[in-house]
């Protein structure tokens, strides 16, 4: 059986979205929904160049629910507009896979949740992270206690400045929510899931430091946060820090997510996009395991397909997020990101924007 795609929203992830439900046999994009003439075009190409077919084209997201033809969703535009997509869309009673952050704002992600948990089709919040393959290889070691009681999470990203999106929407914290919410609510989720813990406490420090800081040629000035660091206290007594650089693109890994327990630390090492990368060179991902007892650390390669690794800039998650929704619409499995999911991640980056800008320790 083949599921039809209709996606909303067509620019970089839309895209990216694209090239790795190709790569899903019994997938395929049947209908596009986009403002912007450029970017529909480009989908449009796209899609007749991975799946050999045209998809339907729409300017209105409205107009493309209502031509039917879709079996399942996927919201992919801009952060702003989630609340207001995402809400119609929970009306089709159609699954939908929605992009993260699930909305700009916490009391609007909680009322999606709330709407969501009404329905009876899946709806499934785009956390790729957990799905990078040493992230996940990561957090099936610690979850088999390898590492003993688990004690402190880290995650550290040094990476390359927000890309250039249509219209700029990523460059203003009112339409993204800001750098917490935008880019880290997928840091803030993995806290949760790994420590399976609620926070209760959050304080950050961080600011514009590099990035953008001269206005835009319409007198339009850039506001996202480049670097910041982050603490958590969970109600388990755990904790997790976050270290935020985004003028760092030069590192060889642009992500370490660490675990550290009473009986072994375990780190997760990503590179970020090879195509970014001098000769586009794919790097290799690692986990590396250092026991206490006998201080005797080993590291092991995680290998992902060159295939799936360049249909995404995402070391190969997007393509294995799709592979565990594609099966909850086969009716196997369940859904593994729910939409509290999404607005607890969103709630803790607000919180981390929030002690940003004024410095106050934020309770949950």
């Amino acid at each position: 059986m083949t599921i039809r795609y209709g996606i909303i929203g067509s620019g970089m992830m839309g895209q990216e979205h694209i090239r790795n439900l190709a790569l899903i046999e019994g997938a395929t994009v049947s209908a596009i929904a986009d403002p912007d003439g450029q970017m529909r075009q480009a989908a449009r190409d796209l899609c007749q160049r991975e799946f050999g077919a045209t998809p339907d084209i729409h300017h209105d997201f409205k107009d493309m629910l209502s031509a039917g033809n879709i079996d399942a969703l996927l919201i992919a535009s801009p952060n702003d507009s989630h609340y207001g997509i995402t809400k119609s869309c929970l009306e089709t009673g159609l699954p939908i896979l929605c992009e993260k952050p699930v909305t700009t704002r916490s009391d609007q992600a909680f009322e999606i949740a709330e709407l969501a948990e009404r329905r009876d089709a899946p709806f499934w919040v785009a956390m790729e992270y957990r799905y990078m393959p040493p992230v996940a290889r990561l957090i099936e070691m610690a979850d088999a206690g390898q590492a003993g009681a688990i004690k402190r999470l880290s995650i550290l990203e040094h990476r390359f400045p927000f890309l250039d999106k249509v219209g700029g929407w990523n460059q203003f914290s009112h339409r993204t929510g800001g750098t917490m919410v935008e880019k880290c609510c997928h840091f803030f989720d993995l806290m949760r899931f790994i420590l399976k813990a609620e926070p209760i406490r959050l304080m950050a420090s961080g600011g514009q430091d590099v990035n953008r800081l001269e206005a835009n040629g319409d007198g339009s000035q850039p506001d996202m946060v480049d670097n910041a660091f982050v603490i958590v206290d969970f109600d388990n007594g755990t904790r997790a820090s976050l270290d935020l650089c985004m003028f760092a693109e030069g590192s060889y890994f642009q992500e370490t997510v660490t675990v550290i327990g009473d009986a072994a630390k375990i780190d997760a090492k990503v590179p970020g996009p090879a195509r970014f990368w001098p000769g586009h060179a794919e790097r290799n991902s690692y986990v590396e395991f250092s026991p206490r007892a006998d201080k005797n650390p080993t590291r092991e390669a995680v290998a992902i397909p060159e295939v799936v690794l360049r249909a995404g800039d995402h070391h190969g998650s997007s393509f294995f997020q799709h592979q565990r929704f594609f099966n909850v619409l086969q009716g196997q499995g369940q859904v593994e990101v729910t939409a509290h999911d999404g607005a607890m991640a969103v709630k803790m980056g607000e919180a981390a924007e929030q002690s940003i800008k004024t410095g106050a320790v934020c309770n949950f």
